[in-house]
């Protein structure tokens, strides 16, 4: 009898996980669906963006748009760097009507010109490694107010969030020149801007960081009686060492690239540089320039990359 019911009880629960799938199976086929929509949902938006750009008539080219890019090509082709090589050293300007104004050395005058490159590099430097430092100081303290497992108090926690919101939403551009406006021209304007703006993803970043610890070290050293401030040394500092040294160096590696625009608006440094190529037609040199950018970048990935690779 009771084998019968067992075989029973178990032919039931057979019937029963044959008629009801899994809840893996479940979540799974819903995970699915909610990709389609959002599938279909940017798809829609794209089409909209594109839809959108042909009514008011802006999605083209331009006229000529292949023999423009051919002739600005051949433009950036030639960098001017080489006229330390290979310059006339007797230029001559002449007027229109062929009346010599003044001869000019290339060679002397682009040696002249890479030395306030490397100049403008420095300042560019300096531009982004003040100002990634800062955002830093300013970020940190936020995104530790910000976590939800700090336990700060909720309206501390919030207005620390909606700083940080608002940092990220201003661009670098934007507190640029309204700091150029206030402290006038020159790269404490740059240094600032890229700090306000940094500041909201390094807190961001931080803050994410810490809601994403093993609370268990944490609440380890909370229940020995530690302060706050204890908490955040001995537990919390530890363990994000190596995630807040990797998200620095990027943020230190994108400023880098960030505040060779600043130069833009009267910050100083490389985008200054490119400012004046461009409005004097020098495509020669603004390709110096382009190229001098890309290498800065190059060599500041690969040390960060080694750097980080030591930290894991």
């Amino acid at each position: 009898m009771a084998t019968k019911i067992a075989q029973s009880n178990r032919a039931g629960t057979g019937a029963l996980s044959a008629t009801s799938p899994p809840s893996a199976a479940r979540r799974a086929h819903f995970s699915s669906r909610w990709s389609a929509t959002l599938l279909a949902i940017y798809a829609l938006l794209i089409a909209s963006c594109v839809a959108s750009l042909i009514y008011a008539g802006d999605f083209s080219l331009g006229r000529k748009p292949w023999e423009n890019l051919k002739s600005t090509a051949l433009e950036l082709s030639a960098p001017s760097f080489f006229n330390v090589w290979f310059g006339n050293t007797a230029l001559e300007f002449r007027n229109d009507e062929d009346r010599l104004l003044r001869t000019e050395n290339q060679r002397e005058t682009e040696a002249k010109y890479l030395a306030g490159v490397g100049r403008a590099i420095w300042t560019t430097f300096q531009i982004a490694t003040l100002g990634t430092l800062l955002a830093a100081l300013l970020g940190a303290p936020l995104g530790i107010l910000a976590a939800k497992n700090m336990r700060a108090p909720l309206t501390v926690a919030w207005m620390a969030r909606r700083i940080l919101d608002v940092s990220r939403s201003i661009h670098t551009l934007v507190f640029g020149l309204l700091l150029v406006g206030v402290i006038g021209l020159g790269p404490m304007a740059g240094v600032l801007a890229i700090a306000l703006h940094s500041m909201g993803t390094c807190g961001k970043l931080f803050g994410e960081a810490i809601e994403a610890l093993d609370m268990r070290g944490v609440e380890a050293v909370r229940a020995t009686g530690a302060t706050p401030l204890q908490v955040l040394i001995f537990a919390v500092w530890p363990a994000l060492m190596p995630s807040f040294t990797s998200n620095h160096l990027y943020l230190w590696e994108y400023n880098i690239r960030d505040s060779t625009v600043l130069g833009l608006i009267g910050a100083g440094g490389l985008g200054l540089l490119v400012s004046e190529a461009v409005s004097l037609f020098q495509w020669g040199r603004l390709s110096t320039l382009l190229i001098a950018i890309v290498l800065m970048v190059i060599a500041f990935d690969v040390l960060s990359r080694r750097i980080r690779q030591s930290l894991i």
